[in-house]
């Protein structure tokens, strides 16, 4: 598909801003929703969440921060295997994902994803398609993280995934639907939301227009 040239400049800077912040953007925007859902799991669960399953935990969110991905890895296993049934699985699947994203194994980073998904709790697991879609645009497998958002997630993720679809389009050029997506997003999106200076910057850089907000009735 051919365009002029206003719509390359604006697919180049499109592009060039993303490539530079997107993936700090999304992981914020996750880590973000992950302390939301882990919060309202563990209220839902904590009488049943055992002292072995925090310490573990504890103990791979230390390796985590040292960035040893190898002891990461082994530790959420472990919890994932031993307590699977509660918060900590899918928590430590989360971590485990960001510590094999940053050192660039992006196959252990979609495991864990998808361990997440099929094991946590709905909030949970829309969190970890979320990601999951975002490492699928990484690796330029548009199709299929246009399918696995197309998919079930809750409903205040509804945002979050049109912004995603927003970004799947734009990297496959296709503006017009881009444009939709990002729309979207705003439509469902709190006013407060100090996401949607993102989501109109990306919509903006692809010659979209940010709708006025209506007046109070």
């Amino acid at each position: 598909m051919a365009y002029d040239l206003e719509e390359q400049e604006q697919i180049a800077n499109f592009k060039a801003f993303w490539a530079r912040f997107g993936n700090l953007i999304s992981w914020v925007l996750i880590i973000a929703l992950g302390s939301y859902a882990g919060y309202n799991f563990w209220n839902s669960h904590k009488r049943t969440q055992s002292a072995e399953a925090a310490a573990l935990y504890d103990q791979l969110t230390e390796a985590a921060a040292a960035n040893d991905n190898a002891k990461v890895q082994r530790m959420a296993s472990d919890v994932e295997s031993k307590f699977d049934g509660t918060a900590y699985g899918a928590m430590a699947a989360l971590v485990a994902a960001k510590t094999a994203f940053d050192a660039n194994d992006l196959k252990t980073a979609k495991a864990q994803l998808q361990w997440a998904a099929d094991h946590g709790n709905d909030e949970y697991k829309s969190i970890a398609r979320l990601r999951l879609s975002g490492v699928l645009l990484d690796e330029k497998a548009y199709d299929q993280a246009l399918a696995l958002l197309n998919g079930d997630f809750l409903p205040q993720f509804a945002a979050e995934v049109q912004d995603r679809k927003g970004d799947v389009l734009v990297a496959q050029n296709k503006l017009a639907e881009a444009r939709t997506a990002y729309l979207a997003a705003l439509d469902k999106m709190d006013k407060r939301n100090p996401g949607r200076q993102i989501v109109q910057i990306k919509l903006e850089a692809i010659g979209g227009t940010v709708p006025a907000e209506k007046a109070p009735a």
